[in-house]
């Protein structure tokens, strides 16, 4: 159970429903109540009244767009039309439920996000691109009291289509955050993703204090594998949660790992090493 409550704890929906747990949105629920977890997150639209029903927070919703939401994205102007017109349809509702963020990526680096073969999105002109999508959704968002979030994501991990996104053009925290500065929007944000920038990037403490100003999300997962947050794994993760509290972070922390072992262990463990 939570005790100290300073960190906002939250569970990631497809972690525990889309992968061996299947666990149904109730006993999602149910298990974030009982650990002392604030919100459930990720979750799909049909589900959003069972999470009101258990008298919790989603902390950031899907931008509308089909699976995998990552692959489309704001970097390539073939695809603004829909992003940005399922993201303002997403955004809408997250208004209307009362959910502060709306989650983004800037999707992969090829032409046609479905042929690595047809050449690529230089890194200038993504940035480019995003800068201008997200410019046009913060104006959006502003109006709605929304926060749109932009995700980075590691290209490293070839594992599992889950752990890892060859591809991904966002793949590096400090192109990401430099898209968001450009913005320059209190309505865009970063969603910084401990498990992916440790697995990019590495030096996540000094990056934390580095963007604390740009951050609206948080997540975490074991590295490497994206599994539980324990001694398996290299990220001391009570010293990363008390160098939020350090820098001021209000926002959520989302546990987004695939567990390996009993959920309920794995979860009631990643709880406690968070709640410093």
């Amino acid at each position: 159970m939570v005790r100290n409550g300073r960190i906002r704890q939250s569970l990631a929906y497809w972690c525990l429903n889309a992968t061996a747990c299947k666990w149904d949105i109730n006993r999602i629920c149910e298990t974030a109540v009982r650990l002392g977890c604030l919100s459930i997150e990720l979750v799909p639209t049909e589900f959003w009244p069972a999470v009101r029903k258990h008298h919790l927070q989603i902390a950031v919703a899907h931008n509308g767009m089909p699976e995998p939401v990552f692959a489309k994205g704001l970097n390539n102007p073939r695809y603004h039309e829909e992003v940005i017109a399922r993201t303002r349809q997403t955004i809408d509702q997250c208004a209307d439920c009362g959910i502060p963020n709306v989650i983004a990526f800037t999707g992969y680096k090829w032409i046609d996000a479905d042929d690595p073969e047809s050449g690529e999105i230089s890194l200038a002109q993504g940035a480019e691109n995003t800068v201008k999508g997200l410019a046009e959704l913060a104006r959006y968002a502003g109006e709605k009291r929304v926060t749109v979030v932009l995700e980075q994501l590691n290209s490293r991990d070839q594992s599992d289509p889950m752990k890892g996104h060859p591809g991904y053009q966002g793949d590096d925290i400090d192109y990401c955050a430099e898209i968001v500065r450009q913005v320059g929007s209190p309505r865009v944000k970063l969603l910084f993703d401990i498990y992916h920038v440790a697995t990019m990037n590495g030096d996540v403490i000094r990056r934390l204090r580095q963007y604390r100003d740009w951050i609206g999300h948080v997540h975490t997962a074991g590295v490497p594998g994206r599994c539980e947050l324990d001694d398996q794994q290299e990220i001391h993760y009570p010293a990363v949660m008390r160098t939020l509290l350090e820098i001021g972070y209000q926002g959520y922390v989302g546990h987004e790992f695939i567990p390996t072992r009993d959920p309920v262990e794995a979860l009631a463990q990643a709880v406690e090493c968070c709640d410093v």
